[in-house]
């Protein structure tokens, strides 16, 4: 599914940057120059909502208020915000989800940071939009385990609700199918706000220290890292086996092919050392496990392993140039206001 083309300018847009030239690190026919590598990584402009599902501040206040109301579980005690916690960079930081019964699930949670530029969700891509996405998590028995139709029944009877859907979908009555939209459209304003390495993009030298600009290079050279974690977001939306242990099929669930067997979505990096534990299962504890990995080559080898995963031979120095990198991708975000609750 291809990314909508609409493109509204949400309350709190992004600020468009431009590449600067930097001292020239690359190499002829080889690692790309820093100057080249640095103009891939320009912020849009705007934040995309689908024409279908238009961005109104009413809508994001009903969706905000779902996020965070537990009433939508059948428990009533899970609330979508319960795994997508902003204190967390909107993960949990637990290795692996919490659902009903508080039974441990089989992954991590996933950010929903910068969902608006996803085009399928979840580890193993199974939701083609945000829409969709929002109401897996309240059907699943094993994670919100809400009946739609009982959930529906739920909001219709708290009165302080009818309001807020009135002003948000004036032409709509109570469904499900206009709560999955209020959700998506609280996601999308969902966006990281600018670090340090934004303002080293625009041309501000001392805004991130000399090991990070060189773990920058490593990143988009000998590294390798920028072929999955692309774009300014760090990451291609696809889906790779990097040789994790474990038998989950991952992707190849929904798309029955040899090489999505274990295959995971690219995570963004932006926010990443606030979303520790790292990988779908949370094996990997921190930034520096996580690189460790990936300089081995993955743990596992088998057909499916993605053609990138292969052993980099980092030294150690290099790898805590990496590490120094990846936290200059962290943003102070203004603080997220949580709604009362209607009664």
């Amino acid at each position: 599914m291809k990314l909508r083309d609409s493109l509204i300018l949400a309350a709190g847009s992004l600020l468009a940057v431009a590449g600067i030239a930097a001292p020239d690190s690359g190499v002829p026919g080889g690692t790309p120059s820093r100057a080249e590598s640095k103009k891939k990584y320009t912020r849009p402009a705007a934040v995309p909502f689908p024409a279908e599902n238009p961005f109104s501040k009413e809508k994001e206040l009903l969706g905000r208020t779902l996020f965070f109301d537990p009433r939508l579980s059948g428990s009533r005690s899970i609330a979508c915000s319960s795994c997508h916690n902003p204190a967390f960079s909107w993960g949990d930081g637990l290795p692996k989800a919490i659902g009903f019964g508080m039974k441990i699930l089989g992954r991590r949670s996933p950010t929903i940071l910068n969902s608006a530029w996803t085009e399928l969700l979840f580890w193993d891509g199974r939701a083609e939009s945000l829409e969709q996405q929002a109401l897996g998590p309240i059907a699943a028995p094993g994670e919100m385990n809400q009946d739609l139709d009982s959930m529906v029944a739920t909001i219709k009877g708290i009165q302080e609700y009818g309001p807020l859907f009135a002003q948000a979908f004036p032409q709509e009555a109570v469904s499900s199918n206009t709560v999955a939209k209020a959700i998506a459209t609280f996601e999308r304003t969902i966006v990281s706000g600018q670090a340090p390495f934004d303002e080293w993009i625009a041309g501000h030298e001392d805004a991130i220290p000399e090991d990070a600009k060189v773990g920058f290079d490593l990143f988009n050279g000998k590294a390798e890292c920028s072929k999955c974690h692309t774009d300014w977001m760090f990451t291609d939306s696809g889906f790779h086996d990097i040789g994790l242990a474990g038998s989950d099929p991952g992707r190849a669930k929904h798309l029955h092919l040899a090489a999505m067997q274990n295959a995971f979505k690219t995570p963004t990096l932006r926010n990443v050392d606030r979303r520790a534990p790292y990988m779908h299962d949370g094996s990997e504890a921190t930034l520096e496990q996580a690189v460790e990995l990936y300089d081995q080559g993955g743990k596992e080898r088998r057909p499916s392993l993605a053609p990138e995963i292969k052993p980099l031979h980092l030294t150690a120095l290099e790898k805590k140039q990496l590490v120094a990198f990846l936290k200059t991708l962290t943003s102070q975000d203004t603080p997220v206001t949580i709604p009362v609750m209607p009664q």
